[in-house]
């Protein structure tokens, strides 16, 4: 984590996020995105377009609700002929393509620019039910990452500061 040496309210998105940023393409498989993010060591990152644009979110959530999902008895899988040689290969046309990415995740992520202050972090976390905002260039492009654990940090290192601010603020002839 790094240091900052801003008062906590003057803080933004940029000061906060987490710059290396770990993309989902939205056609990876499920299975894909999964090892990725275990590759990251993180629990969510941003979908994004073949442009690169931010166009949602994954989760564990979103894998969780997934997995929870009750599968029709009913439906039969697609027989895609049978595959008895190795250099057979089965027409991407048969295969179902549900298991992607765009399919699971949340889409219409939300997301901020770098100057967002610290406090509207806060509250848009809070209003939306979430833990991570994902910090956009103008291009709509991922950049950065601001999780709740980015936010808590900071308001821990503010009280790690304010006993100083309040002896700043006291008269010198008070002072202890």
């Amino acid at each position: 984590m790094r240091t900052h040496t801003k008062p906590m309210f003057l803080l933004t998105a940029g000061d906060l996020m987490t710059a290396t940023v770990v993309v989902i393409p939205q056609d990876m498989s499920l299975q894909g995105a999964a090892r990725r993010l275990i590759e990251g060591q993180c629990s969510g990152a941003p979908v994004v377009d073949d442009e690169g644009r931010c166009v949602g979110v994954i989760s564990a959530g979103d894998f969780v609700l997934w997995a929870g999902k009750e599968k029709n008895p009913k439906a039969q899988p697609v027989n895609p002929g049978c595959v008895c040689a190795s250099w057979q290969i089965v027409e991407a046309d048969h295969l179902s393509d549900e298991n992607l990415v765009r399919h699971v995740m949340t889409a219409d992520p939300v997301t901020v620019i770098q100057a967002t202050p610290v406090q509207k972090l806060a509250q848009m976390m809070l209003d939306a039910h979430i833990h991570r905002l994902i910090v956009v260039d103008r291009q709509h492009r991922p950049i950065g990452i601001v999780s709740s654990t980015d936010v808590l940090a900071a308001v821990a290192r503010a009280d790690n500061a304010l006993p100083h601010i309040m002896v700043e603020n006291v008269p010198a002839d008070v002072r202890i």
